[in-house]
């Protein structure tokens, strides 16, 4: 009974932010919110012209519309708090709502890192079985690839989740950050938290470095495939790989850092912090989707349709001036 009165005893967490200087808060608002803008404007679009360009009804851009659904989902957790946070002068956070934040930020992370795992899966078959491609990646091999992705992320976020709310919470509640997470988190707990941060480390930080490993691996073996057997836009082919590895180790090398090791507050946490739920939401859709030329053709053809379609407005009686009758455009 003493032990749940203490648990209770924190109603709310306050949040410190990125900075106490009022211009460099203004200036990041603009950054940011252009940064969640652009973010869901091109997403949006990507999903968008998935769903009404049949051209695209295929596995790999059934997987990118997945992915483009999932980086909004990211991007929306905790960038509306920060931009809040850039313009309030007391940030804080309820309880019930920190803890939620934690569940949905590693629900829809895990998600995503099991989806890039899906979309490299993809692209492997796509090179190297080209002739069975279509028999392999069919509609109920692509649908279950999106639930496992869906699944390993609620299952992760909620073995990560449940073992934090049964710490008990009495004080300090200042978390040094512009979001809650599980590393700053567990450092208020008002118990000896060696056991929680190696369960985070063994959830977090094993499954992250493992996905690492797993995508890595499998982009070389894509490269090497492409460069002995392919002729025909190779080096667009090479470029893109490279440029997926980049993006991959930007969005894991951030987060290994940060969940496969004991937490140790270091002046890079926010900008990892930054990178991982502002900035990658937002490069995903450039590096994985727009570059791709049918992409961009197909969101040509959908903006062309919607401008014919506004541009055939309802006809109108006008007066000819010669004869002051009612003329039919």
């Amino acid at each position: 009974m003493e032990s749940k009165n203490i648990t209770t005893t924190v109603t709310e967490f306050v949040l410190l932010g990125l900075t106490q200087s009022h211009k460099v808060q203004y200036c990041l608002y603009g950054i940011f919110f252009l940064i969640y803008a652009l973010t869901w404007l091109l997403n949006v679009t990507i999903m968008a012209t998935v769903a009404v360009d049949h051209h695209l009804h295929s596995p790999m851009y059934f997987l990118l519309a997945n992915l483009a659904f999932l980086d909004i989902s990211d991007s929306s957790v905790n960038t509306p708090k920060l931009l809040s946070g850039l313009l309030a002068q007391h940030r804080v956070i309820s309880f019930h709502q920190c803890f939620l934040q934690v569940f949905f930020f590693h629900f829809i992370a895990g998600a995503l890192a099991f989806l890039l795992l899906a979309m490299v899966v993809d692209r492997y078959v796509a090179i190297c079985e080209p002739l069975r491609y279509r028999a392999i990646m069919n509609l109920s091999t692509c649908t279950g690839l999106v639930a496992a992705a869906w699944l390993g992320g609620f299952l992760h976020s909620i073995t990560q989740t449940g073992p934090l709310l049964q710490l008990p919470f009495c004080g300090p509640n200042v978390l040094d950050n512009f979001y809650c997470d599980i590393p700053q988190v567990i450092k208020l707990a008002c118990t000896d938290t060696r056991v929680a941060e190696l369960q985070m480390v063994f959830n977090s930080g094993v499954i992250l470095i493992s996905l690492f490993v797993i995508l890595i691996i499998s982009y070389i073996g894509i490269l090497l495939k492409i460069r002995t057997c392919i002729t025909e836009g190779k080096q667009k082919a090479l470029s893109t790989c490279g440029t997926q590895i980049t993006v991959v180790s930007l969005t894991f090398i951030p987060c290994i850092l940060t969940y496969a090791q004991p937490y140790k507050k270091s002046p890079g946490d926010k900008v990892a912090s930054v990178i991982f739920t502002v900035v990658t939401p937002m490069l995903n859709p450039m590096i994985y989707t727009l570059r791709n030329t049918e992409m961009k053709k197909a969101i040509r053809r959908t903006l062309g349709k919607m401008f014919l379609s506004a541009g055939k407005q309802k006809p109108e009686w006008t007066v000819d001036p010669k004869s002051s009758n009612l003329v039919f455009p």
